[in-house]
Order: structure tokens, then sequence, then C-alpha cells
């Protein structure tokens, strides 16, 4: 046998030891031990030592520690966080910016290549943009945030293109790549992965967590997390900024839709089986404890949690910067962390990552200060760090150390509490209170800065030994996977895994079963023979995105008539039909985040409207005299009371309403159906009593609503948050308690509180609402 030798000075390899594929990457195979994959253009050689092959990272012809796998992870960590210079640890830390595959030519996600917008350069979809060369050369950068790709088979070869051009800077780190949540479907009106731009291609759709969470089977989230884990790690993406396990007390918050409910036992089961799936690797594919080949890294978020927001006002903006708790219950919120996240089945026993709501957890510090929890010590430090013994990855929520709007409303940076501090001296605060890594930052110099701070004030020993406490927790995330001894992939593999039929089957029989049936008078549904259907227009208004542009006014069928065609006969004459379906979305506004209104503002008010849950005009009779929390030393120092009492806001699809009452009139006594996708806590009040039967559900399509229509599967959801019976109850509730709403109750004496959902035989009492149901 012909014999290739290598120039590395301690052995050679046979032919038959390794293969090259059709993307020019190589990979030498070990016996009993990990495949090693390299590029050669890297520089990167493979050594021999006692009949086994080892990548040489950074190329000084020796085995180093952090190259030998044989080695348990910790023992290679730290040996290459003593060997990194402070600069590169510096980049070990930040989070790259949201990431476009390819770039796009303007707006959101935008890049160059070779100084040209993508469209204009002649360059391959995969290619890395100029900025992409930049913060992983100039700034050391290692993880990078990937929103939308353009296919899988793009996603493969682009992770490719990146990991064989950092192979070769400096000590040959892999990235380590991720994704905010991308399975779910989206439907008009709710609340989607943040800044997802699609996740290119056929990926399998499940719903949104709330949609998961009506299925009260902590076993089905498992097995999501095991599929998409797959999926992801075929996409290139070893990271998943997920799951949201922040309890949603506040019905009135936005992000509730990617929450598990407000139920602490859910939420704490949930979040345990969603990293559970996604983290552990079994059989061949596992490297030690769990993690492996076919693992993720799951950051859970968003400690202590974001969900008691002050009047359901998000914290991506000033106006929402504050999480009260008037019902002292901050400890519950908690629970999903430290009963579920920190305390796994699985061999991986806790979550690698956490990241921390953009909030002020208001006077809960027992230090006294109020700042928002990734500045905080007694959060990060005292807290998780100490008492719950902690040692993950502590990452920022994105753009925490940049500089805020100019008004309340701008979206912006969110140093919330250290508003007045320079970039750099947020940087330094975070570090001092115990984060690890600084999400949305592609530039290392307020790294080093705040490095240069913490000599000048501790020394020069103090400040190495914290960057690399850091180093070590963020380079143990990357071995877990095994990039460091293969990060390739095979573009063609990639494309048949990921949303492959199995895993678009399971992702379809997941949302049919978060569908909840919440009233069915006289036993309407299902309706299983071949009716004729009419399905009204929806008007679907212009609204502002989070940037302040507004989308265009649609008036559209929302629904595909030729699938529903499989099912009835479709007919645009109301006379015709013998049953009507209309599509809604639950009530939403303008900057949903919401509760704020610049005219408001510049006409001599505070700023501060009501959120409401309501389609109709609503005045906020019953709100706080004067707000918890309040007060901006920056761009609003005058606000000392952000209540809204008084203060009159209507949805801006109220139409929707309009349109329900409508069909109910014209079809008179024939039957109407309401389908309505809730991402939230939602008043059925003004229309409940005029239809004859509603489901809910959260962020899947048609199809398997149509599933249930139709009887060919029978519902089984239950409802993951309390309606409320008016928005008098939502302003008397407490932010940051559990079940403290009157719920609304139907013409059919049914009461649409938590755990509660119709089969055909009637209210669902089985096995999930003993476990889980409000005691």
């Amino acid at each position: 046998m012909k014999k290739l030798f290598l120039s590395i000075g301690l052995a050679f390899l046979t032919m038959s030891s390794y293969s090259q594929t059709s993307d020019n990457y190589r990979f030498v195979e070990n016996n009993n031990g990990p495949r090693l994959g390299y590029s050669p253009q890297s520089g990167v050689k493979i050594l021999t030592v006692d009949g086994l092959n080892f990548k040489d990272l950074n190329r000084n012809g020796k085995l180093d520690k952090y190259e030998d796998w044989r080695l348990p992870i910790d023992e290679r960590a730290k040996d290459l966080a003593k060997k990194m210079s402070v600069e590169q640890i510096a980049g070990l830390m930040l989070y790259s910016g949201h990431q476009s595959i390819p770039s796009a030519d303007f707006g959101f996600g935008a890049g160059t290549y070779n100084g040209k917008p993508f469209s204009q350069s002649g360059a391959n979809p995969w290619e890395l943009s100029d900025a992409q060369r930049k913060f992983l050369k100039d700034d050391n950068l290692r993880h990078v945030l990937l929103v939308g790709v353009q296919s899988p088979e793009v996603a493969a070869k682009w992770s490719n293109e990146m990991q064989a051009y950092v192979e070769g800077i400096g000590l040959g780190i892999p990235a380590n790549n991720s994704s905010d949540p991308r399975h779910s479907g989206q439907v008009a009106g709710s609340t989607v992965a943040e800044f997802n731009a699609g996740a290119g291609g056929e990926i399998s759709v499940w719903p949104d967590g709330l949609g998961m969470a009506a299925t009260f089977e902590p076993e089905l989230v498992k097995k999501f997390g095991h599929i998409a884990a797959q999926e992801y790690r075929a996409l290139g993406i070893g990271t998943a900024l997920s799951p949201q396990i922040d309890l949603a007390s506040e019905p009135r918050w936005y992000r509730a839709s990617m929450t598990f409910g407000e139920s602490p036992a859910l939420s704490t089961d949930m979040a345990r089986a969603y990293i559970d799936g996604f983290q552990t690797s079994t059989g061949k594919d596992e490297i030690a404890d769990g993690w492996g080949y076919k693992s993720v890294n799951a950051m859970a978020k968003h400690w202590p949690s974001g969900g008691p927001e002050e009047a359901g006002r998000d914290g991506h903006w000033a106006f929402g910067k504050f999480a009260v708790y008037p019902g002292n219950n901050f400890e519950t919120h908690l629970k999903p962390f430290t009963d579920g996240a920190f305390k796994l089945d699985g061999k991986t026993s806790m979550a690698s990552a956490v990241m921390p709501y953009y909030t002020i957890s208001y006077n809960q510090a027992k230090d006294g200060t109020n700042l928002a929890n990734g500045f905080s010590k007694y959060i990060i430090k005292d807290l998780l760090r100490e008492k719950y013994n902690y040692d993950g990855v502590v990452c920022t929520d994105w753009l925490i150390t940049a500089d805020e709007g100019q008004t309340p409303g701008d979206f912006a940076g969110k140093p919330w509490g250290v508003e007045a501090k320079t970039i750099a001296e947020r940087h330094y605060i975070a570090l001092m209170a115990g984060m690890d890594q600084f999400g949305g930052n592609n530039e290392m110099g307020p790294v080093i800065e705040a490095y240069n701070m913490g000599v000048k004030e501790h020394g020069k020993n103090f400040m190495r030994n914290r960057f690399e406490q850091s180093a070590v927790r963020l380079l143990r995330n990357i071995f877990h996977l095994g990039l460091f001894e293969n990060p390739y992939l095979d573009a063609q593999e990639s494309a048949k895994i990921v949303g492959n039929p199995d895993f678009m089957q399971e992702g379809y029989n997941t949302q049919l079963k978060s569908i909840v049936m919440l009233k069915n008078k006289n036993n309407i549904l299902p309706i299983r023979e071949r009716k004729t259907v009419y399905i009204p227009e929806i008007y679907t208004p212009s609204v502002k995105d989070w940037w302040g542009n507004w989308s265009k006014p649609s008036l559209q069928v929302p629904a595909d008539i030729e699938m529903v065609k499989k099912y009835y006969d479709v007919t645009n004459d109301p006379a015709k039909a013998d049953f009507a379906i209309v599509f809604i979305s639950g009530p939403y506004s303008n900057n949903d985040g919401g509760g704020y209104d610049k005219n408001d503002r510049k006409e001599g008010g505070n700023g501060y409207v009501p959120i409401t849950l309501q389609y109709g005009t609503y005045t906020a009779s019953d709100a706080r005299e004067h707000s918890i929390a309040a007060g901006d030393p920056v761009i609003d120092p005058t606000i000392a009371n952000r209540s809204y009492k008084g203060k009159t806001v209507t949805a801006s699809n109220t139409m929707d309403l309009r349109t329900v009452l409508t069909t109910k009139e014209i079809m008179c006594d024939k039957p109407v159906i309401v389908v309505v996708n809730l991402s939230r806590g939602m008043v059925f009040n003004e229309f409940e009593n005029k239809v004859d039967g509603i489901l809910a559900r959260f962020s899947v399509g048609e199809q398997p609503v149509l599933d249930i229509i139709s009887g060919k599967y029978e519902p089984s959801g239950l409802l993951p948050m309390q309606m409320p019976a008016n928005m008098s109850t939502v302003e008397k509730q407490h932010e940051d308690v559990p079940f403290d709403m009157e719920c609304h109750k139907d013409t059919e004496g049914n009461v649409y509180d938590f755990a509660y959902g119709l089969n055909w035989k009637g209210v669902i009492n089985d096995a999930r609402t003993a476990k889980y149901g409000i005691k």
C-alpha cells in the first residue's frame, strides 16, 4: 500500500486512514476513538501518538493537552484557557449580532462581500461576509448567532467555510453557532422566534412554547428537543438560545407565547424535558457524560424570570425595564430553573448556559441595588453562582451594554440601571457581577477596556484568573459537542436530516395535541360530513415592527383554500354555507412589547398607556393610581409615575371582533366556529356568547385545526394560562402571582381556567389535569 508522508515530525498516515470530501475537507479515523475532520487549507496537520490520531490545532508540532481527546474536558479546557491571550479570551466572551446566510443587501442582517452587497458581489451564498471575517479574525469572536439561512445545504456549507477559516487562526478554536427557536409556525398576530428571519428550507414545524405547554406532556417536549437537536447540528448549530422558562404570570406580556405558561410545576417539568432532549447524546453519538455529536447546548432563559413585567410592558425597551413583585412571589419564579433546568434527569445534569433577562428585578437584590439582572451582583453571583452553585456559562441578553435610544419607546441598547455609565464600564460591571459573555457584541475593544479597569482595581493576577474562569466555562461547551475533533458537515446529509418526513410527522402530531377546544355548544363539533363552509376574509392592519417600520395592511382569506377543499366544499356566499370558520388572532397592538405611546408623551402625558387583551375600546379605570417602579436617569428622568389609569386604547386588530360578529349575523342560525391564535391571555367575553365553537391554536397552521374540526382527530389540549373574565381582573392581578384572575365563564357553564379543555365527551379530566391542575 502506498503511504502519504506528512512532514509533522511525529508520524505518518496511510492512504486508508483518511478520505477527502467534495468540499475538500479531510477526515481521519481512530480505532475506538473520534473521527477527526480538518481543512488542509487551515494549516492544521495530524499528529499520531501511541498509534492514535490528533489534530495539531496550534501547529506547534506537538500534542498539547487541549488537543488530546483522551483527557477529561475540564482538563482540556483549563489547558487551553491558560494558553489564550487576554485578547483571545475577550473574543471568546463575544456573542455576535444576528447573522443571515447570506447577508441581506440592506436593513436587518445586511452585510457586504468584498465591499459589495451580496446580490452584486458574485459570491456564493455560503461564503463569509466581510463583517464575519473581521469579527472572527480581528476580534477573536467564536460564538455566532444565526437567524435566516437560505437552505439547510447552504447553512452546512457556510458552517464548513467558517470552521475552516477559524481553524487556521491562532489556537484553532472552533466556532459555536447558535439559534433562537426556529421550529414554530408563523401565524398572523403571533409572536414567533425573536428576530427569526426564517429557518430556510423545510424544517420540522412544532407549536410554540405555549402550544408545547398545552399538550401537558413533557415527554413530547423531550422528543422535540431530541429531534430539534439533530436538525440544529445538521445546520451547524451547537447552542440553542432556549428554552424560555419564564413563568407567564403576567397575562399581558407579549413574550408569553414562547414560555411554558404560568404553572410553576408544569414549566419546571417542561424545562427539564426540553433540555434533556437537546443536550443528551446516546450510544455511538455519546462522547462522555451524555454529551456528544448529537448534543446541543441549551441556554435557559431568562434568569430569574422576565415574566412579572410591570403592566405587561417588555424589557426590550426602556418603558418596560422593571419586573415587579407585588405578591412577594420572587422565589416561585426561580423554580423552573432551580428544580428544572439545574436538576435534569439526563446525564448532562444541568443546562449548559443561562441568560438573564433585560429587566431590573425591582427591589429584590439584598444589597439594595436596582440594576438589570445582567449587571446585578446579587442576582448573578450571590444567587445564581453561590446559592444555587451554577457553574455553567452565563450570557447577557443582546445589547445590554449598548446605549439606549432617545425616547423610552426606541429600540436600541438596554443598559437598565447603568444608563449613565460608559459602554466599557457596563462590560466591567457585568464581569464583576459574574457574567461570562456579551450578547450582540462583535467587538472585543470594550471587553479589553473592562479588563484594564479590573487590573487597575484588583491587579493583573486577579483579572487574569477572572478571564480564565469564564474561558473555561465557554470552552467546555465547545468541547462537549466534539467540535474540536470534527466541526465539519456533509451538506447533502444535512439536507436529508433537516425536516425529514419522520421529523415532520412528529411535529405535526404535536401540533394536533396542542390545540385546545374551548367551546362546543350542542356538540356542533366534529363536523364529519362534507358540508359547505364559509371562511371570511380577515383584515390585517398596518402595524409597526420593533424598529418603527410599518407593515402593509391586507385583506385576505386566512387559510389555504385548496387545503380546506380536501375537507369541505368552500363558498364565498354565506347564504350557501352550512357553517362558517372564522380564523382570528388574539388582540394585539402596535409595538406590542408595549404600553407606551410617543404621541401621548408629546402631548404632555407620561407616555404610558394600557396593554389590552380585548378587541374593543378599553379604558383602564381599574389601573394602579401609581406605578410600582419608574425612572430613567438619562432620557426621561422626570417621569416618576408610569400609571396609565383612565387612559383609553383599542387593539390594532379590532376588526377581528367585527368579523366574528358580522359573520354570526349573516349566518343567522347556522353554526360559527372561531379559531383563535393565542399568544398570551385574552378576554373572550366580547364574542363567546355569539358563537357555537371555539378552538385555540398556538402558532400552528390550519391543517391540524381542520383535522380536529372534521373529526379526524380528537382535541386533547389544555389551557396553559388562565383566560381572564375581563380587563378589570387583569388590572387587579399581581404580575408575579400565577392563577390569580377571575376567569371567563361561557354559555355552557365552563370556566376558561388553567388546565381547562374539551374533548368530544366534554371537559377533560385525566392524569394530566390531576397532576398539574390548580389544587
